[in-house]
């Protein structure tokens, strides 16, 4: 695994479908989220704010199955390349960025998160 430059454990990932390169979400891994990506073909991450591990679609069945993970010149950051399942949003939309600044809504919405969730 190259020499990866994990800041306080983590390295940002952005996430992009494989096809048309949008940009679906941006999250953080740890080592074993990489390692974990790797051997299983589908995305974990490593949440800040449950300081957990988890794997994309482990309770809304959205996954992505990762089809290439590059990472930049200076190794602090990756890309994700992947298929995806549903939404990559957690609000129901296809991305993460389905707004501009003034809060316009352009993103296309996929599903319903209280259906999916519940109300958490």
């Amino acid at each position: 695994m190259l020499n990866l430059k994990f800041e306080n454990n983590l390295i940002p990932v952005i996430v992009q479908d494989e096809k048309s390169s949008e940009v679906l979400m941006m999250a953080y891994a740890n080592e074993e989220a990489v390692r974990l990506t790797q051997e299983t073909g589908f995305a974990h991450y490593y949440s800040r704010s449950r300081k957990k591990l988890w794997k994309k679609g482990e309770e809304s069945g959205h996954f992505q199955r990762v089809s290439k993970i590059l990472t930049d010149c200076d190794e602090d950051c990756l890309i994700y390349a992947v298929e995806q399942t549903g939404a990559a949003c957690h609000t129901g939309y296809r991305s993460c960025f389905y707004r501009t600044l003034d809060g316009a809504v352009v993103g296309t919405k996929v599903f319903d998160p209280e259906k999916v969730y519940g109300k958490k």
